[in-house]
């Protein structure tokens, strides 16, 4: 049995880790809980999805990406009813996380005191956030649905992030000065609502922390995939197959429409096991179509095999 001194060790040594990084867990624990991922990390240790595999997510479909992780056993990962500025403009990227409580006077008191003096944090806490941020991520916060009051970024704020990272943000909470958010191309934002309040009675309690947005729990690093349908985030160890599969599925349905219309196939061939004839068929097409991408017999094989889709 473990005495209540080591449990107090243990928290205190937690709490010391985490209070040089202005509210982070500890870089081991995020490596833990990311212990999947294989690839290069940030300092603090969040996986970094490459550059190339963010951009070739942009060009796919939600639905097939939700249906790939849920075939694997992730069942969680999908979150929606969402107010956009825009429809049109999909955010894809890596998840920067923060978590937001309602405020009490001691504890704000106490983060602001060491973020200001330890760690050169400036403002208030829901600025934070906002400095870590890079190329290519995504803001991800949970505000616990907070709307009025809730309001974690306005026109100011949304140009500092969109400067920072080219990409949106997902706040399960809301943004204000929709129409000054709006003027700023190529920026998105996926929130539960807009509002005119400033935010209020709220603090930074988590940061590249695990968050919980709806029904999904985040982590830093996820891959996120914001489209008009939702918000679907994606484990990063998961990130290449995910995307992988679904430009396969593009290529599928593409040789599929083509099939069916020239009548070589049937809709029934084309939409279950393709034996060799037709792998052999649609690798030879692939072949016409480079700007759809190489694939060799073995991968295609491997996709095969799990498919559901």
């Amino acid at each position: 049995m473990i005495s209540k001194y080591a449990v107090f060790s243990l928290l205190l040594n937690l709490c010391v880790a985490g209070s040089l990084f202005a509210q982070t867990i500890p870089k081991d624990e995020l490596m833990f809980l990311t212990s999947e991922w294989k690839g290069e990390r940030f300092p603090d240790g969040r996986p970094k999805i490459s550059d190339d595999l963010v951009q070739r997510a942009k060009n796919i479909g939600i639905d097939d990406a939700w249906t790939v992780l849920k075939n694997e056993g992730y069942l969680n990962q999908f979150e929606g009813n969402w107010k956009l500025i825009r429809d049109d403009v999909p955010v894809t990227g890596r998840a920067v996380t923060a978590m937001f409580m309602p405020t009490r006077p001691d504890v704000e008191k106490a983060i602001k005191e060491r973020g200001t003096t330890k760690q050169g944090r400036k403002g208030n806490t829901n600025t934070w956030p906002i400095e870590i941020l890079t190329k290519g991520d995504v803001y991800v916060a949970d505000a616990f649905g907070k709307i009025g009051g809730g309001t974690l970024m306005g026109a100011t704020l949304g140009n500092a992030i969109f400067s920072k990272t080219g990409n949106g943000v997902v706040f399960n909470g809301a943004a204000r000065d929709l129409q000054e958010l709006q003027n700023i191309k190529g920026f998105n934002a996926f929130v539960r609502d807009f509002h005119p309040s400033f935010l209020e009675e709220m603090v930074l309690m988590g940061l590249n922390a695990p968050i919980r947005i709806g029904n999904v729990m985040v982590l830093p690093g996820d891959l996120v995939i914001a489209q008009r349908e939702g918000v679907l985030f994606v484990p990063a160890h998961m990130a290449e197959q995910v995307i992988t599969t679904c430009e396969f599925v593009t290529r599928k349905d593409q040789f599929g429409f083509e099939m069916v219309k020239s009548g070589r196939y049937t809709t029934g061939q084309i939409d279950s096991q393709w034996p060799d004839d037709i792998k052999t068929e649609f690798l030879k097409w692939l072949g016409q179509h480079p700007e759809l991408g190489a694939m060799t017999k073995p991968e295609l094989d491997k996709v095969m095999s799990k498919r559901t889709w």
